[in-house]
């Protein structure tokens, strides 16, 4: 066994592999960028070493750097966790002929699989179920437009490099086959540096199935179950869960000889994921092999009770598979959530910024336990444009799909995230939904259900306006009822819980909820609290209880009580509750006099940047009128392309950036003298 593994990588899967690697006494070597220098995954290994810019190509990318890492560090292997270079045929074949271990197939494997229309081809060899589609190398777009109409819409183009939904297209109907494919290729070039593409039929209503596979130098192969990655915004996963629901045990030894035949057609060695798509008649097809580890391994690890990176570290050892098919079981269910910092209102776009408060459930270890949570950030850290927006994972397990729904649920709730706007209310609407729930599944889910899923804003409740109103009050040092005065001293001097000579005390408070204003007035007469809120009054009492920037608060209004929580940041005050005081909501808490002269400043008609990013596409220029909706530029950021459009018709006043320009969050892009 190695006694030290640099980890080629960073966030939740270093510092996996590193907490596993302590755990077999082995000693583990991080590199860092220059965004990661105090990085969770630094601090989770024995030794760290600097390796570049915050830019991936800058750093983490960067394979003769990493090497020498692993020579100076006398590292013997390297894992690459997924993403950077886990699926790099050169960096796999540089690390053996250097000497050093590559945690990961041979540098073959990876070339087999690593084109998705060469692997097509070789698993159409091998026997496996195919999707009828294009993958041939003559990329003219002429031809593949020809082959588009021949196998007709709609059709799905994907980058032949490509993974995680990057490079990937529907195109509904021939006309706009074109432009899909243009934006793809300039995606996928991007992200892989290869533009090479494939088509295929796109199936209307379609489960995402993957096995997760494991294969020794010995040639021993098995396949560790099912995992259904089915629900999916933009072709990303957002829930992941094992087993499949619905999947009969013919079905699964289909799918798991399937994927077996795969791996041995390629000669693999270590964990490998097979992903195919299924239709509702139980037919399914070879998508992609993932020749490394997935995102989604730990709901395997739940249902097995097994360390699949343990696994890795020993097969790359040269021992064996520690079990065989025959001794493999698999107990309960698991379901994964992907907490994203991005903005599900705006089309998930991810969200930029500092992780001023960050509140995770308590972690039971996965051996037996049912709550897991995998992250590579903490509070104070920041969610930059380099790289992934993945806070943390939230897996929970259970006896049955129904309970391990509710643990789920109950985990989102207790998780509280300051400083981004994330997916957790969406998460939480997603494990109510009715589709979810009874596993009516398939990848149109999320647009399915959209109304339900991304509902339009609403308003907020009384309670929990009158969470963040009491709240507000106890942060001044009044309390929400009178005897707590009489408990502490008889001395009305000593009060905080708004005493007043003349017997009534009054404040009054604005609070931003989107587009409305809520007034409220908080009153104290007679030592009673109440709250004003559009001309009518509401008797209220609460306790708050502050731990550190969060309120703990339970407010009794009318009869009932409401709990929440609220973390106050400059000027907004984030609640966190359940039930009426509901989810997750922001709110503003504007200063009225800093604002007053802003006032009467004219913005309309400007278009700014959404978030950090690059100009890599430029469609109008100063004096060109469009109209509303029309394509204006493309953004790239986190290696996903985002079209900003016209908000309203007009003409093209000026535009401030250039193709190549790197433009911050809120730059002013185009202006436009509207109509």
């Amino acid at each position: 066994m190695f006694h030290t593994i640099l980890i080629a990588n960073r966030g939740e899967i270093a510092c996996r592999v590193a907490a596993t690697a302590r755990r077999m006494g082995i000693r583990t070597v991080a590199v860092y960028s220059d965004a990661d220098a105090n990085a969770a995954h630094v601090h989770a290994c024995d030794e760290s070493v600097h390796i570049g810019a915050a830019e991936p190509r800058a750093s983490y990318l960067l394979s003769d750097v990493i090497l020498n890492a692993a020579r100076d560090t006398g590292a013997q292997a390297i894992h690459p966790g997924y993403g950077f270079l886990s699926e790099n045929e050169a960096f796999a074949q540089a690390c053996g002929q250097s000497g050093i271990t590559f945690i990961g197939p041979p540098a073959s494997a990876i070339a087999a699989m690593g084109s998705k229309s060469a692997a097509k081809s070789l698993m159409e060899q091998a026997g496996v179920p195919l999707v009828p589609g294009y993958h041939g190398k003559d990329q003219d777009p002429t031809l593949l437009h020809q082959e588009a109409d021949r196998i007709g819409y709609p059709v799905l183009i994907k980058a032949s490099a490509g993974g995680g939904g990057k490079g990937m297209r529907v195109v509904n109907s021939s006309e706009e086959f074109a432009a899909a494919l243009a934006s793809c290729k300039r995606e996928a070039i991007s992200s892989f540096g290869d533009d090479m593409v494939l088509i295929e039929r796109y199936l209307t209503k379609p489960r995402h199935i993957e096995i997760q596979v494991f294969a020794d130098s010995q040639g021993n192969a098995v396949y560790l179950f099912e995992r259904d990655c089915s629900v999916q915004r933009r072709h990303q996963k957002v829930i992941e869960e094992a087993p499949a629901p619905g999947m009969t045990e013919e079905r699964r030894r289909q799918m798991g000889e399937a994927a077996v035949a795969a791996a041995k057609a390629v000669g693999y060695v270590g964990a490998g994921t097979v992903e195919f798509i299924a239709e509702p008649d139980g037919r399914f097809y070879f998508m992609e092999m993932n020749t490394r580890l997935q995102v989604e391994h730990p709901v395997t690890e739940m249902i097995t009770g097994l360390d699949l990176v343990e696994w890795q570290l020993r097969v790359a050892a040269g021992q064996p598979l520690p079990l065989t098919q025959e001794q493999l079981t698999m107990q309960g269910h698991a379901i994964e959530a992907r907490i994203y910092a991005e903005n599900p209102d705006t089309g998930f776009l991810p969200s930029i910024g500092t992780l001023s408060h960050l509140r995770l459930p308590e972690h039971v270890t996965f051996r037996n336990g049912t709550v897991r949570v995998d992250g590579g950030v903490g509070q104070g850290d920041t969610i930059s444009p380099y790289y992934d927006p993945m806070i943390a994972k939230l897996i929970v397990w259970g006896e049955n799909r129904e309970q391990a729904i509710a643990r789920m649920h109950t985990a989102l709730a207790e998780t509280q995230v300051v400083g981004v706007r994330t997916n957790l209310a969406f998460l939480g609407r997603l494990m109510e939904n009715t589709a979810f729930a009874t596993a009516d599944l398939d990848t149109g889910l999320i647009e399915k259900n959209r109304e339900q899923l991304l509902p339009e804003h609403s308003e907020a409740t009384i309670p929990a306006l009158a969470c963040v109103a009491a709240t507000w009050i106890s942060a001044q040092g009044q309390t929400g009822h009178s005897t707590n005065r009489h408990a502490r001293s008889s001395d009305p001097w000593d009060s905080t819980d708004g005493w007043r000579l003349s017997g009534s005390y009054q404040q009054t408070l604005q609070l931003q909820d989107g587009e409305s204003t809520h007034t409220l007035q908080m009153q104290r007469a007679d030592g009673q609290w109440q709250l004003v809120h559009q001309e009518r009054n509401y008797p209220l009492s609460w306790s708050a209880e502050q731990d550190g920037a969060s309120w703990h608060t339970q407010v009794h209004l009318d009869g009932r009580n409401y709990r929440g929580t609220v973390v106050r940041e400059g000027e907004q005050a984030w609640l966190f509750g359940t039930g009426q005081t509901g989810g997750t909501r922001i709110f503003g808490l504007p200063d009225i006099l800093r604002h007053a002269a802003d006032e009467s400043a004219d913005h309309g008609g400007n278009l700014t940047a959404p978030m950090p990013g690059k100009i890599i596409s430029l469609s109008v220029k100063a004096g060109d009128t469009v109209k509303k909706g029309d394509a204006l530029m493309v953004m790239e950021a986190m290696k996903m392309e985002h079209a900003i459009t016209a908000p309203a018709s007009g003409v093209v006043e000026e535009v401030f950036f250039a193709v190549g320009d790197q433009v911050s969050d809120g730059a002013e892009l185009i202006r436009i003298e509207e109509e």
